[in-house]
C-alpha cells in the first residue's frame, strides 16, 4: 500500500509524461479550431491557390533544443490543409457527403531550424494528383526563406470506401473549380508514394523484426 521513493518518483515521471502528452494534444485541437474560425473571416480562395497562414513557434512546439520538434511540423502542416480546404469550400462540401481526408505518406526536408517564438509563414499548395492520391506541398518560410519543406500524399474516403478522382473533380466543379491542365503528379512523387506504401488494410502486414 505504501510506495518507496523510487516508485513514487517513477509514478511522478509517468504522470508528468501523460499530462505533457495531453496538453500537447489539446494545444493542437485548439490551434485547429482557431485556424478554422479564422478561415471563415478570410477571403475565399481556389482549391488550387496557395494558402498562407502566419504562425509562431510556441513553447508547445519546441523540443529541448528550443527549436520546433521535427514531428511537430506534421501537425502544423495540418493547419495549412485545414485553411486551404475550408476557404475553398471543400470542407463543407466533403462533410455533406460524409467524406474525410486521410494521409497515406509524408516526407519532409529540413534546411534551417525554427527557434522558440520565431514568427514564420506556412505555405500550402496542391501540386498534383495521380490515380489514387492528391499531393500537397507545405513550406515553412521565415523572412522570405524556405526553412522546411514537406509533401503529403493523401486521399479522400467516404462511407463506401476511397473516393475516385472523377468524384472529386465533380465536387470541385460544383464549387466552380476546374482542375488545371497537366495536373498529373510528378513521376518521382508517384514512385516515392508507391515504393514507401504499406500493404492495404485488407491485407496482412506482419512485423518480422524480433525484439
Amino acid at each position: 500500500m505504501f510506495c518507496g521513493p523510487r516508485r513514487r518518483a517513477r509514478k511522478s515521471e509517468l504522470l508528468k509524461s501523460s499530462l505533457s502528452g495531453y496538453t500537447d494534444s489539446m494545444h493542437v485541437i485548439f490551434r485547429t479550431l482557431l485556424t478554422l474560425l479564422a478561415a471563415r473571416r478570410r477571403p475565399r480562395i481556389s482549391l488550387f491557390d496557395t494558402s498562407v497562414i502566419s504562425l509562431r513557434a510556441l513553447p508547445t512546439d519546441v523540443d529541448l533544443f528550443l527549436h520546433i520538434n521535427n514531428g511537430q511540423y506534421f501537425s502544423l502542416f495540418d493547419l495549412g490543409r485545414h485553411d486551404l480546404m475550408a476557404r475553398s469550400g471543400m470542407t463543407r462540401a466533403a462533410r455533406r457527403r460524409r467524406w474525410r481526408p486521410v494521409v497515406q505518406s509524408e516526407q519532409i526536408t529540413f534546411r534551417k531550424s525554427v527557434t522558440l517564438m520565431t514568427k514564420c509563414q506556412l505555405y500550402t499548395r496542391m501540386i498534383g494528383m495521380d490515380e489514387k492520391c492528391m499531393y500537397i506541398e507545405h513550406r515553412i518560410v521565415v523572412d522570405g526563406e524556405i526553412f522546411v519543406r514537406g509533401v503529403v500524399a493523401g486521399r479522400i474516403v467516404g462511407p463506401e470506401g476511397p473516393v475516385s478522382n472523377e468524384e472529386l473533380v465533380a465536387m470541385a466543379a460544383e464549387l466552380g473549380e476546374q482542375v488545371p491542365e497537366d495536373f498529373a503528379a510528378d513521376a518521382d512523387l508517384v514512385r516515392w508514394r508507391e515504393e514507401s506504401a504499406l500493404p492495404s488494410s485488407r491485407r496482412p502486414a506482419p512485423n518480422p523484426w524480433q525484439s
